[in-house]
């Protein structure tokens, strides 16, 4: 290729989808690694993942209970939207009407 002068084109392999640069407020990291945790339903701790298909990305929001590591919540869908987390962390709350003061932890798509 290279004697002919020839060049691949590469795709980018994910595209960006977190935009950082904000003045929004950012929340405190109130677990600070504190991963043990006592009774269920007490932390929540979510991430999404990318799946590539033939017809395109997918994207599947997950909310884990921290102290079962149990899936508690998910919700999967084309496009990347806000609505795509909270229907996860609502599936979770109504399955396990959790108590108040439970804690939601997110990395913030870091």
């Amino acid at each position: 290729m290279r004697e002919a002068d020839l060049v691949c084109k590469t795709k980018q392999k994910f595209k960006t989808t977190v935009n950082s640069k904000h003045d929004l407020p950012i929340s405190p990291n109130q677990l600070d690694r504190q991963f043990n945790v006592h009774q269920p339903d007490q932390v929540y701790v979510g991430d999404i993942t990318y799946i590539h298909t033939q017809e395109g990305w997918l994207y599947l929001a997950v909310v884990i209970d921290l102290y079962s590591r149990q899936v508690v919540g998910w919700s999967m869908a084309g496009p990347m939207r806000t609505k795509l987390v909270n229907d996860a962390l609502l599936m979770a709350i109504w399955k396990r009407k959790p108590a108040k003061g439970l804690l939601w932890h997110s990395d913030r798509g870091s």
